[in-house]
């Protein structure tokens, strides 16, 4: 019997993690027998990843954050070389968490493996110059946005736009009444959506804000209610503990944040894949970006681009409003939820736009990815 073809696949954090399985899957189809080994969540490995690490522990976020836990990325990073280069894989697939996967990437392929990073690296909003290391490090590069693809072509790096696998799986068409059934929230009911973000960090510099901002909603408009998905366990039990009396529209859900956004009006939402959900959705929303002081002060340096959220990167000019650090304070969003969820006249020029982009983005993603990959080899 011929043996399995071998995959290395690596996912840093949760969206890596569904991209990672929705690619797995489509693999599997198109070559039945297969292995595949390295580290994922739960969805890569319900899919049949043997993971060596805990996702979890690679989860970390901005500039100075990775420091603290530097010795434990470091031997996480070694492991994963050294065992790939004594049993080498067919390829090896990093799904984006860039500064983690692509030295990974790179090594391996000096050792002849065949190494495919998959979601671009942000160079095309700043650190450009990580352009030649990306051309050292990898066969292939599977983009999800086609302005991407553009980017990379005019540097000569070998690359794939695939679209995006939740264009793929979300209607075009908005599902707000079957959302709120399941939910079990009646039709007429007004809703926000608040989703601080899936990492610890993020809900402890977000969920205060976002709860904050509840409470001066709550007291306009007595009959609002509020939906807050929450990533795990442990960020459920991080927003139980900021819980206070004045927030008793606030209902905390475990997960289930495409359907909290899709029964909700409108969306105030960390910035990251949540606003291309939310976007795909048809929801009017606010994205704040807000991360550790020193952080920010060194990357808004480096920026290329004058937005920072997807929806108004896509579509190459402002769609939604973005607020940032300082910006980002209880009664500024409150002011600005209000707005939306009132959805005047601009609302529809919003679906328009947003319908655009949605079309672009429908590729049937996993499906094209996989094939690339194996083209490759």
């Amino acid at each position: 019997m011929n043996s399995p073809l071998r995959i290395g696949i690596l996912a840093g954090e949760s969206s890596g993690d569904i991209l990672g399985a929705g690619l797995m899957q489509a693999l599997k189809r198109l070559q039945p027998a297969i292995e595949f080994e390295g580290i994922g969540g739960p969805l890569m490995q319900k899919q049949g990843l043997q993971s060596r690490h805990s996702m979890e522990r690679l989860s970390v976020m901005g500039l100075i954050e990775p420091l603290k836990r530097l010795p434990e990325l470091l031997g996480i990073r070694k492991d994963i070389i050294e065992y790939f280069s004594q049993q080498p894989p067919a390829v090896f697939i990093g799904i984006d968490s860039p500064d983690f996967n692509l030295p990974i990437e790179r090594r391996l392929r000096e050792k002849g493996i065949r190494t495919v990073h998959y979601v671009s690296p942000s160079v095309w909003a700043w650190r450009q110059k990580r352009i030649a290391k990306i051309a050292k490090s990898i066969d292939l590069l599977l983009t999800l946005f086609p302005f991407e693809a553009d980017f990379y072509k005019q540097h000569k790096v070998p690359v794939s736009f695939v679209g995006h696998p939740l264009a793929d799986l979300i209607t075009l068409e908005p599902q707000m009444q079957d959302a709120r059934a399941k939910l079990g929230i009646a039709q007429e009911t007004k809703i926000l959506a608040l989703l601080p973000g899936s990492r610890q960090a993020e809900v402890a510099r977000m969920g205060p804000v976002f709860l904050a901002t509840a409470a001066i909603l709550m007291k306009a408009q007595p009959d609002l209610h509020f939906l807050v998905p929450c990533a795990n366990q442990a960020r459920k039990q991080q927003l139980q503990n900021m819980l206070g009396p004045e927030h008793k529209a606030v209902h905390l859900l475990d997960g289930q944040s495409r359907i909290a956004m899709e029964a909700a009006d409108a969306v105030i939402l960390a910035s990251g894949t949540a606003t291309l959900e939310a976007m795909l959705l048809k929801k009017p929303m606010l994205v704040c970006y807000k991360m550790a002081s020193l952080s920010y002060a060194i990357i808004s340096r480096m920026l290329k681009v004058p937005f920072f959220s997807l929806p108004n990167l896509l579509a190459g000019k402002l769609l939604v409003e973005e607020l940032v650090q300082q910006q980002v304070y209880p009664e500024a969003l409150a002011l600005k939820a209000t707005v939306l969820l009132q959805q005047g006249t601009e609302h529809q020029i919003l679906l328009g736009e947003y319908m655009q982009i949605h079309l672009s983005l429908r590729q049937d993603a996993n499906n094209k990815a996989a094939q690339a990959v194996l083209a490759l080899l």
